[in-house]
C-alpha cells in the first residue's frame, strides 16, 4: 500500500512539472505571437502614413519587399 501511495505521488509531481512546462511554452508562443502581431499592426500605420504622405515611395517600399530575388549560383 505504501509503495502504491509512493508511486502515486512520484506519478503527481512528474504530472505537475510536464504541465508546468508546457504551459510555460505555451506562454512563450503566446507572447511571441502577440509580439509579432503588435510589430506588424506598427509596421502597418506606418506604410499606411507613408501612402498617404507620398504614394510614389510607398509603391517603391511594396515593390522592393516585394520583389523576387534572383537565384543564388
Amino acid at each position: 500500500m505504501l509503495r502504491t501511495l509512493l508511486g502515486y505521488a512520484i506519478l503527481a509531481i512528474v504530472g505537475f512539472v510536464a504541465l508546468k512546462l508546457l504551459f510555460s511554452l505555451l506562454g512563450f508562443a503566446f507572447s511571441l505571437m502577440m509580439t509579432l502581431l503588435w510589430l506588424a499592426a506598427i509596421g502597418f500605420v506606418c506604410y499606411l502614413g507613408l501612402k498617404l504622405i507620398s504614394p510614389d515611395t510607398a509603391r517603391r517600399v511594396r515593390d522592393m519587399i516585394g520583389r523576387e530575388r534572383p537565384p543564388a549560383p
